[in-house]
């Protein structure tokens, strides 16, 4: 009788007898350095991966971060359908090229681009490659203009702020040329007119002009540069363009602040880039560049690529690329119109006034910006404070992050490097409730600090500074 059991229970498929689970299968720690030699079940591995990634922070609660993290399940399965498809070839997937194209064109009048200009552009991987490629397009313009002086194209410049994004200090150092930076000074910490124009020369290939401030959320004064580059041109002859770096801005103002002129109603306004993964809405993967007349896009950076039997024009640093973020955009632009990205960018803004708000009212803070340009927002610790706290900025990050707030505290740019502050960045999904939440959270924190008065601060000397 007993063979006879194990003989039927021999008999039933493992799939039954066994939980599915991983960690019923998974007796062994899996390969973390090398392949492993033998295949396993997919729902093991799922599960395996999904419980790793369990320790990942919850992307709705990571106020760092400026990219989206939530879309429309509708918009989700479009991008799922849409993974195989590689953006770069135009010829196997015209409809994805020909939806790339309507993009372009529905931006070039989001951005104001004039009727008897031919806007030109691209999507790129995000809008750190598309910066890249406009400050390509400014350096050979500039170097064609020098050639034909007959002058030197050996020492090109670039004017920024100090608080660009990374991205551009890349394309310095990888095109060789030279950055010169508009340091912080006081309670300025973007670029200005005035500081610019003492930077620039005749080997000046452009100014960038920041729509949002990855540090404060501040809007540089894009119009003002413009007018003193005019009046500059004007005494010297040196005509000098703008690239506006719109990476977050770029799909926040023409909705919220239509009447302020940044785009291409400026003349001296030659390109223009922007994330579509930020306030454009897309899941990350996604940037957009534009000219504001192809002869600013020198030819010689366009190729002409026969692939797949097909003569393909590109201009782009990265070729192979996934086209379900372009298709994403394109939704968005469809599903939500002028009207709705409106309606959801005001709600991000009404949050976070209303969360900057608040977090004023806490005692030991004292805000730097509250979110009126793109809605993200900073601040500091009050002078007055330090001598009664025993806390850093990085130790208030720090306790928020136990309740799954990612809210980051940081140094602010060069020459105002002592300064430490922390920043929240509101978007899509971070709801009024949720902001509520927040400051529960941080008043929890604050009262736990004072009832801890042998608490040693992180990097107190830098963190106090004020």
């Amino acid at each position: 009788m007993h063979d006879q059991k194990k003989h039927d229970n021999d008999a039933v498929p493992e799939s039954i007898l066994t939980p599915i689970y991983a960690a019923r299968k998974m007796t062994n720690s899996i390969p973390k350095h090398h392949i492993p030699e033998q295949s396993t079940a997919p729902e093991t591995i799922y599960n395996v991966i999904h419980d790793e990634l369990i320790l990942d922070g919850q992307s709705r609660q990571n106020l760092a971060t400026f990219v989206t993290t939530w879309m429309e399940p509708e918009a989700t399965r479009l991008m799922s359908e849409c993974f195989d498809k590689n953006m770069i070839d135009k010829d196997e997937y015209p409809q994805t090229a020909e939806i790339e194209r309507r993009c372009v064109n529905m931006l070039a009048g989001l951005w104001n681009a004039k009727n008897h200009e031919t806007a030109t552009g691209t999507s790129t991987i995000g809008s750190s490659e598309a910066a890249m490629l406009g400050g390509m397009a400014m350096k050979w313009n500039w170097r064609e203009k020098m050639k034909q002086a007959g002058k030197t194209t050996d020492k090109p410049n670039i004017v920024m702020g100090a608080n660009t994004q990374i991205c551009w200090h890349k394309f310095c150092k990888y095109w060789d040329i030279e950055a010169r930076e508009v340091p912080c000074e006081g309670d300025r910490f973007t670029l200005n007119a005035k500081e610019a124009l003492k930077l620039v020369d005749e080997n000046t290939i452009g100014i960038i002009v920041i729509m949002g401030s990855t540090f404060d959320g501040r809007y540089e004064p894009v119009e003002e540069v413009a007018l003193a580059l005019d009046q500059y041109q004007q005494q010297t002859g040196i005509n000098i363009p703008i690239h506006v770096d719109a990476a977050s801005g770029g799909f926040f103002a023409p909705f919220i602040q239509p009447e302020l002129q940044w785009d291409f109603r400026i003349p001296r306004v030659v390109s223009i880039n922007a994330s579509g993964h930020k306030y454009g809405l897309v899941y990350p993967g996604v940037g957009w560049i534009l000219w504001r007349d192809k002869t600013y896009l020198p030819e010689d950076l366009v190729f002409h690529v026969s692939y797949l039997g097909g003569d393909m024009v590109d201009f782009s640093i990265n070729f192979s690329r996934p086209g379900n973020q372009v298709v994403a955009q394109y939704y968005n632009f469809l599903r939500l119109g002028m009207d709705g990205y409106r309606r959801i960018h005001q709600a991000c803004q009404d949050v976070a006034l209303y969360l900057s708000s608040e977090i004023a009212k806490l005692d030991p803070f004292e805000l730097i910006t509250t979110g009126i340009d793109i809605p993200v927002f900073c601040w500091k610790l009050k002078p007055e404070a330090v001598k009664t706290i025993n806390f850093s900025l990085f130790d208030m990050a720090d306790k928020l992050r136990e309740r799954g707030w990612l809210i980051p505290a940081y140094p602010m740019p060069a020459n105002r490097h002592e300064l430490i502050v922390q920043r929240i960045v509101v978007k899509e999904g971070f709801s009024r409730d949720m902001a509520d939440m927040l400051l529960k959270d941080m008043r929890r924190a604050l009262e736990w600090f004072s009832t801890q008065p042998n608490y040693i601060a992180k990097n107190k000397g830098a963190s106090f500074c004020h």
